[in-house]
C-alpha cells in the first residue's frame, strides 16, 4: 500500500513557477512508477508527466515539454514536479499517482494510488 500527499500548489502569475511535491508512504514506493495528472473544470483528467522507478526515464505531454520537469528522490520517498513558464491553461487540480510497475503509462485508470490533489491557478 502507498499513500500519497501533494503540496505546493497555489496562485501564480503567467510566466511564473511552482514546484509541486508528492510525499509517499510505504517502503515499496521506490519500486513504483509515478505520474502527475491534472484536471481542469469540465475536463477529463489528463497525463502531465511520468517517471520510472529509478528516475532515469521521464515522459511528458507535449504541452508541457520544455517547461515542466518531473523528478523523484527515493531515499526520501518524494516526487516532484517543477513547473516553469506557467500559462493560464495550466490551471487545474494536480494529482500525483503511483503504479506498482516499472512501466510508465499515460492513462489514469492504470494507476492504483492517488493523492488528494493540489490546486494550481495561473492568472493572466
Amino acid at each position: 500500500q502507498v499513500q500519497l500527499v501533494e503540496s505546493g500548489g497555489g496562485l501564480v502569475q503567467a510566466g511564473g513557477s511552482l514546484r509541486l511535491a508528492c510525499a509517499a508512504s510505504g517502503r515499496t514506493f521506490r519500486t513504483y512508477s509515478m505520474g502527475w495528472f491534472r484536471q481542469a473544470p469540465g475536463k477529463e483528467r489528463e497525463f502531465v508527466a511520468g517517471i520510472n522507478w529509478s528516475g532515469d526515464s521521464t515522459y511528458y505531454t507535449d504541452s508541457v515539454k520544455g517547461r515542466f520537469t518531473i523528478s523523484r528522490d527515493n531515499a526520501k520517498n518524494m516526487g516532484y514536479l517543477q513547473m516553469n513558464s506557467l500559462k493560464p491553461e495550466d490551471t487545474a487540480v494536480y494529482y500525483c499517482a503511483a503504479r506498482p510497475s516499472t512501466i510508465v503509462l499515460r492513462t489514469a485508470y492504470d494507476y492504483d494510488y492517488w493523492g488528494q490533489g493540489t490546486q494550481v491557478t495561473v492568472s493572466s
